[in-house]
């Protein structure tokens, strides 16, 4: 037993010394410091052996900690030009705020004091509105916070698994090593909040975040839904710039895909309100001859709405004067001429204008001039006072009506006119 103790001193100081005469890199001190830190969890593990080496280890970690120190305040002072952190606090700010997304995610990984500044929401914010701000609404916004709810819920299982796993390692395993090994992971797995505008927006920018919002004229622009927005479920795609939506199933109809979906063809939903919610129309008192809507309709009841473009008209009785027009009112004017005297050619007759005010049924009329004139899609007639869903199932049914308010909503619908006149 001595004679092998001493053989193994031997052959480790003369391979210490043979290792020595060659300059080694700074990596190798800490290589060095972490064989020692095995020994000393090993020690932890079997205390009859800790008397024995103890002295030798406490020395040579001082030793090497002396000359990690030295070694590093040493290259410190040589590469000691200035840095972009060394910048005024606003200075800084300034530059980050002009960088595109690429290269805040390039800043990001430089080193941890620019990693949270660069994945901060408030650089962000800018992008997502810039990019995404005409397409995201309350709903897209809803479908993240529960993707976000479910990634936590699956990392939470997978860490108790882990947490698991490393228990039983540790009996086995020095315990510093398995615990620096499990916090470092978990900092690179973490290093961007799952919850911030960055990691909202990368999922985007990826592709594999599917969020609801609308598109103009559905299905490459399918004659039986021209002028009109339905809801889809859109995945952006990298490589051309457009994107894929998934449109839900009509009736027996299966989900229909399309592809190749350009940015002018999407909006966010202007209404916070399910496609197959009816929509409670709070502007009946205010539509007036010449004002911009759009209305929900469906084929029939299985099928969700859809909003369609179309004016208010003028009644029947209505000349369409923009003076005299008194659609709004619901009254007409009825000139009745009336025969006064005896018939007689010795006579004149005499004739009595007479102007009755006769009221009449609150009615709006809709116009779909997109339509040709005589289809049974050019107008529609509903109740001002009380309307709710109207329609049959040869004609469809119409629900709730949205007055448009903005210019950029008006140009929309004329920008996607039909170059033909649809039956």
């Amino acid at each position: 037993m001595l004679f092998f103790l001493i053989t193994c001193f031997t052959f480790i100081t003369f391979l210490y010394k043979s290792l020595s005469l060659k300059p080694l890199p700074l990596w190798s001190s800490e290589v060095r410091l972490l064989s020692f830190w095995f020994w000393k969890d090993l020690l932890i593990l079997n205390p009859f052996k800790k008397g024995f080496l103890q002295p030798f280890i406490t020395s040579k970690m001082m030793s090497l900690r002396r000359k990690s120190f030295t070694s590093r305040v040493e290259n410190v002072e040589a590469n000691s030009e200035m840095s972009v952190l060394d910048l005024p606090e606003l200075a800084l700010e300034c530059i980050l705020e002009k960088l595109p997304p690429e290269g805040l995610c390039s800043m990001a990984s430089v080193c941890n004091s620019l990693r949270e500044k660069c994945t901060s929401d408030y650089l962000w914010e800018r992008h997502m509105k810039e990019k995404w701000g005409r397409v995201i609404g309350p709903a897209a916004y809803r479908e993240w916070q529960w993707h976000i709810a479910s990634r936590n819920d699956s990392s939470f299982f997978n860490q108790a698994k882990q947490r698991g796993l490393m228990t039983y390692l540790s009996q086995f395993w020095p315990i510093s090593l398995v615990r620096s090994n499990s916090s470092n992971s978990f900092k690179k797995k973490h290093s961007t909040p799952v919850d911030s505008v960055m990691s909202w927006y990368l999922a985007l920018e990826s592709g594999k975040f599917w969020f609801p919002a609308q598109v103009y004229n559905r299905e490459n622009g399918h004659v039986g839904f021209m002028l009109s927005c339905y809801d889809a479920e859109l995945s952006y795609d990298p490589r051309t710039d457009t994107f894929q939506a998934r449109y839900p199933p009509h009736g027996r109809r299966a989900i229909a895909i399309e592809t190749g979906v350009t940015w002018d063809r999407l909006r966010a939903p202007p209404l916070d309100t399910s496609p197959h919610d009816l929509y409670i129309s709070d502007c009946l008192t205010e539509l007036f001859p010449g004002d911009h809507i759009e209305i929900q309709w469906r084929r029939n009841k299985e099928f969700p709405y859809g909003w369609w473009y179309g004016v208010v008209g003028h009644s029947e009785t209505c000349d369409g004067n923009e003076y005299y027009c008194r659609c709004h009112d619901s009254v007409i004017y009825l000139l009745i001429a009336t025969l006064n005297g005896p018939k007689s050619k010795k006579h004149k007759h005499h004739f009595r204008c007479v102007h009755i005010r006769i009221k009449i049924t609150d009615t709006v009329v809709l116009e779909f001039n997109q339509y040709t004139p005589g289809s049974r899609w050019r107008t529609t007639n509903i109740d001002r006072k009380d309307h709710r869903e109207e329609g049959n199932e040869a004609d469809g049914f119409y629900g709730g009506i949205r007055k448009l308010q903005r210019n950029e909503e008006k140009s929309m619908w004329r920008r996607l006119w039909p170059s033909d006149v649809l039956e």
